[in-house]
Parts: structure tokens; C-alpha cells; sequence
């Protein structure tokens, strides 16, 4: 038998792994002294440093990381897209989000969170969140869907064994397959594991329906056609992509719904 056993000394703590991202330095700089802190009583190790939720995900690709530590107000990508996209991962990290905006207190405790921390943060309430990483279960997509937001900055798929990222500014086109959804830039496909019709709802100001399976990218359209002789009961229009040799047709329900954006096209 152990010495350790033996004097009835609890086995040490794994240490946990983090990832910490603030757009503020003085920021990262305090949470890194705080981990620093209070190791002795919670091993810790800090993998990954980011800035923005973009430079986050590309600092832990092909990692495992137990905790993020994230804020919420970043440029580029905020803390709850950020969150999103790290509850697909394969082993989705805890979240403790942290942010000198009290607004979000109160969702973020709802969706039952691991934990909440207001700026400036404190190291015994670091290290209390810290302590209940493991007896929560990582947020998932969701909840994180409740909490206030804008729409996303990127979409994400995964592909052979990576989590990609997918701009949603250089998506021209979002098309309903079976179960899935293409969405097509102007270099490649990507398959998405998300409803047309939720997509439509988060983007409505960027796409616009051209029938029941294509939401397209209103500034991707040059124009529309005719397809097929004028005279023809089957005569129906098709959208003009700009680059692309594509042409994507358009329901009659759809129709006359997007007259108004056909003239603005043309005048």
C-alpha cells in the first residue's frame, strides 16, 4: 500500500487544461496570474491564448482542452458564437464566460452555465467556478442559442476529423439536401448539420428564399431570366450568380415575392 494511501491523502488533482480568450490584454494578463494563483490549490495549465473566437479555434485545433474561459464582447467573434462552435467539437470544453457587462448574468445562469465571472474577476470565485467543471455537462448548441445575440459571423461543419469554419460573407448560395445543407462558396461545398429554415430565420437580412430548398446571398444575384419558351405553362424564372456559371431557379410562390428585388437589380 501507498505511502499517499496509507495517511488517508486524497489522490492529487488532474491538472486542467484552459483555453482563455479576451480581445484585452490587461485582461488575459490578470487571468493568467490568477491561474497562477491559485494552482496550488487547483493544478492548471493554460494551452491556448486568443484574442477573438477566430484566433481561439485555430490555437486548439487538434487539441483537447477541458475549460475555456472566454469573454463575451470580441471583435470579429464574440464569446457566445465562440461557445457555439466549441460545443461541436468532439470533446467540447466547460465555458465560464467572463465580461464586465452584467446584461448577461442572468442567461447565462438560466441555461445553467458552469459559470459566470464580472470583471474584474476575483481568484476565489475563479477558483470556485473552476471546481465545478466536472460535475457540469458543457453547454450545448441549444442552450447557447437562447442566449442574446446577433447572428453568426461563421457557420461550421466538421471533415475528417476537423471542425471547419465557413464565412457566412462568402456563402453564395444555401441549399436543403435530405438532412443536410450545402452551402456553396465561390471555391468549394461544404456540408451543414443545420434546418434551412433556422438559417433562414438567423439570416434573413443577408439571404433571401428563391424556393422551398435555396436561400441565396442577396448581394451573389446580378439578375434574373427566363428559362425555357415564354409561352410555355412550365416557364419559370432563374437567379444570375455573380462568378458562378449557376443558374438557380425559382419557384412561382417565390416569385412574386422577389419582384421588387429583380427591379432594384435592374434599375
Amino acid at each position: 500500500m501507498s505511502s499517499a494511501l496509507a495517511m488517508n491523502v486524497p489522490a492529487a488533482t488532474p491538472s486542467l487544461s484552459l483555453l482563455v480568450c479576451d480581445d484585452e490584454a490587461p485582461a488575459l494578463a490578470r487571468l493568467r496570474d490568477l491561474l497562477s494563483d491559485i494552482a496550488p490549490q487547483l493544478p492548471n495549465e493554460i494551452v491556448a491564448e486568443a484574442d477573438n473566437g477566430l484566433h481561439a479555434l485555430a490555437a486548439i485545433e487538434g487539441m483537447r482542452v477541458d475549460v475555456a474561459l472566454v469573454d463575451i464582447r470580441m471583435p470579429k467573434m464574440d464569446g457566445i458564437e465562440l461557445a457555439r462552435h466549441l460545443s461541436r467539437l468532439e470533446h467540447p470544453p466547460a465555458v465560464i464566460f467572463t465580461t464586465a457587462y452584467e446584461v448577461y448574468a442572468v442567461q447565462a445562469f438560466e441555461l445553467n452555465a458552469v459559470d459566470y465571472l464580472l470583471k474584474p474577476v476575483r481568484a476565489w470565485r475563479l477558483l470556485e467556478a473552476l471546481r465545478k467543471v466536472h460535475r457540469q455537462a458543457p453547454l450545448s448548441a441549444a442552450l447557447l442559442a437562447q442566449l442574446p445575440q446577433g447572428a453568426r459571423s461563421h457557420l461550421s461543419c466538421h471533415e475528417r476529423g476537423r471542425l471547419l469554419l465557413i464565412a457566412v460573407a462568402e456563402i453564395v448560395y444555401l441549399r436543403a439536401d435530405l438532412k443536410y445543407v450545402t452551402a456553396r462558396t465561390r471555391d468549394r461545398e461544404f456540408l451543414l448539420d443545420e434546418s434551412l429554415t433556422h438559417l433562414e430565420r438567423e439570416f434573413g437580412g443577408q439571404f433571401i428564399r428563391l424556393h422551398r430548398g435555396v436561400l441565396v446571398a442577396r448581394d451573389a444575384v446580378s439578375g434574373f431570366e427566363k428559362s425555357g419558351d415564354g409561352d410555355d405553362a412550365e416557364t419559370q424564372w432563374q437567379a444570375i450568380l455573380r462568378d458562378l456559371p449557376e443558374r438557380l431557379p425559382v419557384s412561382r410562390r417565390q416569385w412574386p415575392l422577389l419582384k421588387s428585388f429583380a427591379r432594384q437589380l435592374s434599375s
